[in-house]
């Protein structure tokens, strides 16, 4: 998540989808170690976050340390993959797998304790999950790139999610709403404009298909 964020300032056209792989790299390398590792942050993340039902103020802080931990790797493993020339197909397909499984955990516990709203966890989930088999569906006509409105996305789910699990006194909690009201509209903002996006860009490698076979028909008579 983080660091999308960072690609993303430095390079608004950045995609891991896309990133090209590198060859003769192998699997198990420091970046995809990193990917692991957040994976197996996981389950740790939801059973120190369940602990005595999510009341401990104590459980839930360390709880709130293993999600940011959790979110510090993924900005170094992108940041070591492409500085070093570890980008495999392995990561590409882990590295957002960890993303949606930290940010899905999180949301999905919340709500659990009864702290959050179920269709506040449900659009996001939605959204999530639809974007992503949105660009690996029209992944063959063109990339969607990752843009800044999805840069403020991640950031305000982030930052809202780890401020829910804060044990936050009364007043403060309302912060924590605020930053997820702010993450719930830019969440489904995005997600218009991804889908709007992907349908653009297959009508348009259609056009450019016909156009194609129009002048390839001419160059035959």
């Amino acid at each position: 998540m983080a660091d999308r964020l960072r690609r993303e300032v430095n390079d608004p056209e950045a995609d891991p989808i896309s990133d090209p792989v590198s060859t003769d790299v192998p699997v198990l390398n420091l970046a995809n170690i990193l990917t692991m590792f957040r994976i197996a942050l996981v389950p740790v993340f939801v059973v120190v976050l369940f602990v005595d039902d999510g009341d401990n103020p104590w459980w839930r802080t360390l709880a709130w340390g293993i999600f940011a931990l959790a979110a510090v790797t993924d900005h170094y493993d992108g940041r070591i993959a492409r500085q070093r020339g570890l980008i495999t197909d392995f990561g590409k397909l882990a590295d957002p797998i960890a993303d949606k499984a930290l940010i899905g955990s999180a949301l999905i516990g919340l709500s659990v304790l009864g702290e959050l709203p179920w269709w506040v966890t449900g659009v996001i989930l939605a959204r999530e999950l639809g974007i992503t088999v949105l660009r690996f569906w029209v992944l063959r006509h063109g990339v969607i790139p990752a843009s800044r409105g999805g840069k403020l996305k991640t950031l305000l789910q982030a930052v809202a999610i780890g401020l829910y699990i804060l044990p936050l006194p009364g007043l403060l909690h309302w912060l924590a709403v605020i930053f997820m009201a702010a993450a719930l509209v830019a969440t489904v903002v995005t997600g218009v404009d991804y889908v709007w996006q992907a349908f653009a860009k297959r009508a348009q490698r259609r056009r450019d298909a016909a156009a194609a076979r129009q002048i390839d028909g001419r160059s035959h008579r």
